[in-house]
């Protein structure tokens, strides 16, 4: 029987940026890598998105966030600019121990909300 998981959230971008300007560099550092930031730059929307992915991802897994780090599930973009899931580290491990092994994800934003859909299949 195929094994599905899902996972959602939905962050408020005021609210990400207010932790932005209270933290700065220490909090997108803390919560995005580098190739993350390379590619979102300070792009509040983008990051409250990807964000939101994070969790939704850790929600699919069924643990949250705590089990595994922010760093260890990245969101980078593909050839055409979709989002892209790359599970590194106990993330990985996890993935491959529920036997996951397919991911899709959406994101999307509006000026004050985004929020992030994740599908995770497997055998």
């Amino acid at each position: 029987m195929p094994n599905l998981r899902t996972g959602v959230d939905l962050i408020e971008i005021d609210r990400f940026t207010t932790a932005y300007q209270r933290y700065q560099h220490r909090l997108l550092q803390r919560l995005f890598t580098p190739t993350e930031l390379a590619e979102n730059g300070e792009n509040m929307a983008s990051l409250a998105a990807r964000f939101a992915a994070k969790e939704a991802v850790a929600k699919a897994f069924g643990t949250g966030i705590g089990h595994i780090t922010w760093h260890e599930i990245e969101i980078c973009r593909g050839r055409a600019g979709e989002p892209i899931l790359h599970l590194h580290g106990a993330a990985r491990r996890l993935a491959a121990e529920q036997h996951l092994n397919t991911w899709s994800l959406s994101l999307s934003h509006s000026q004050n909300h985004a929020i992030a859909f994740v599908v995770a299949m497997g055998d």
